[in-house]
């Protein structure tokens, strides 16, 4: 994949109609290794609130890397993350779900036998506050919370368009539709932070031209500060506020698409004459 490979225009110029906020989330020093493999290797950037921040780089330069230390899948050995003022030097899966970070996978990790609506409902587990005895009698404030949680959810579906397929199994859904179904899971838990792993991979330029609606539309109409990974190039430098670029587990270049666009050692990377 080069740098000008062309890419299809997917929307509008970012920012239109919102204003890009304070750091929220802010990584310093970052480094991660797995025996003697360097996956990260000092690496610092910021994100903003309300904006499309980009990750990119070749294969294996450690982009879901840094999105397992974002959400806790991965402890960094070296330096730390201020998340809203809080100095940590990592958290786990269950203190970013609660914080307010939410996560789509490289590979769909929905629940196949489960239908669409079932799925996105899974999303809301850590909002609900009945305990399990209520939830099995589905009794007085269980009844009425369930109820809320599931027009939530019914909501999610009306917004992604897919209330055709709202009692299938997802697992008879295509790839793109699957896809979707992940987003909006991960959408059920309210975000502030929705981080992206490549949710674009596999689809054909139809399906990542919705994709691409639905996630400027969610950072639009939500205020949802998205962090995504994608290999397109034409995606990322369409959709995204700014761009960091790692190669080799280091970060090799940093800022909005023009300035990323125009950077010589970000460039030798995707052209393959850096090393």
């Amino acid at each position: 994949m080069q740098m000008n490979e062309p890419g299809a225009h997917f929307g509008d110029t970012p920012g239109t109609g919102r204003k890009i906020g304070p750091v929220i989330l802010d990584l310093r020093n970052i480094s991660l290794a797995f025996g003697g493999v360097k996956a990260l290797t000092d690496i610092s950037f910021d994100i903003r609130q309300h904006e499309i921040r980009a990750i990119i780089g070749p294969n294996g330069a450690g982009k879901s890397s840094m999105l397992n230390v974002i959400n806790g899948v991965y402890r960094p050995q070296q330096g730390e993350i201020i998340y809203r003022g809080e100095h940590r030097r990592g958290m786990d899966c269950y203190a970013a779900a609660r914080s307010g970070i939410a996560r789509t996978f490289q590979n769909i990790a929905l629940f196949k036998g489960m239908t669409v609506l079932d799925n996105i409902m899974t999303g809301r587990n850590l909002k609900m506050k009945s305990n399990f005895l209520m939830q099995a009698l589905y009794w007085g404030p269980a009844r009425r919370e369930e109820i809320a949680h599931r027009i939530k959810a019914e909501e999610i579906i009306d917004f992604l368009e897919i209330q055709a397929i709202r009692k299938t199994p997802v697992g008879r859904l295509p790839y793109g539709l699957q896809k979707r179904v992940e987003l909006g899971r991960a959408l059920a838990a309210e975000p502030e932070i929705l981080l992206l792993d490549e949710p674009m991979a596999g689809m054909n330029v139809e399906e990542k031209q919705d994709m691409c609606r639905f996630i400027l539309d969610v950072n639009d109409q939500f205020g949802t500060t998205i962090v995504l990974i994608e290999h397109d190039m034409g995606v990322v430098m369409d959709i995204s506020d700014r761009v960091v670029v790692l190669d080799y587990g280091k970060k090799i270049g940093d800022g909005t698409p023009d300035e990323v666009r125009a950077n010589q050692d970000v460039i030798n990377a995707y052209l393959g004459i850096a090393h």
